[in-house]
């Protein structure tokens, strides 16, 4: 992906959550103040800001994408907003973060674009505490492929479908 058409497609994003705030999605997670959440996949960050509101100080963001261009736009926007709890992360698989680590991953519309899906699932099993939680969506995908995708080598489970977005648990 060029960096031109990355910026372009920032640039749609910032129309589309005018219309439709992320936050909106965001709270159908529940996460709660001093959570600690990965957004893996965080493109230009379109959660970050809403992420980094509810965790508040004691929590931490980490936004986790291959682009540099992508932890560039996220770094920035931290750094513009004062947001002192995101931290980036450039990788394409993994996130060099503790196991049991994390309450919260966000995996939003990236999954069907992943080179290797299942080794992406293990390092977010790996580094997910035991109830934690998996938030997934990905509008290339259908209802049954996205659980079959997400539970096919058993580690996790649905937990809940809600207006935007799939819960899984860890197994």
């Amino acid at each position: 992906m060029s960096n031109l058409w990355f910026k372009l497609m920032a640039a749609e994003f910032r129309i589309r959550d005018a219309l439709e705030p992320r936050k909106n999605i965001i709270e159908e997670v529940g996460i709660k103040q001093g959570s600690k959440v990965l957004d893996y996949g965080c493109g230009p960050g379109g959660y970050v800001k809403a992420v980094s509101e509810l965790i508040g100080e004691t929590g931490k963001l980490y936004a986790l994408d291959v682009l540099p261009v992508a932890v560039d736009m996220v770094k920035n926007l931290a750094r513009k907003s004062n947001l002192k709890n995101v931290e980036t992360i450039l990788s394409d698989c993994k996130t060099g973060l503790p196991n049991n680590s994390i309450d919260v991953v966000l995996l939003y519309d990236t999954f069907h674009d992943l080179e290797d899906q299942n080794a992406v699932l293990q390092e977010l099993h790996r580094i997910l505490k035991p109830n934690g939680t998996l938030s997934f969506s990905d509008h290339h995908m259908k209802e049954a492929d996205i659980t079959s995708a997400i539970t096919n080598q058993n580690l996790f489970r649905l937990l809940t479908k809600g207006k935007y977005t799939y819960s899984f648990r860890r197994n």
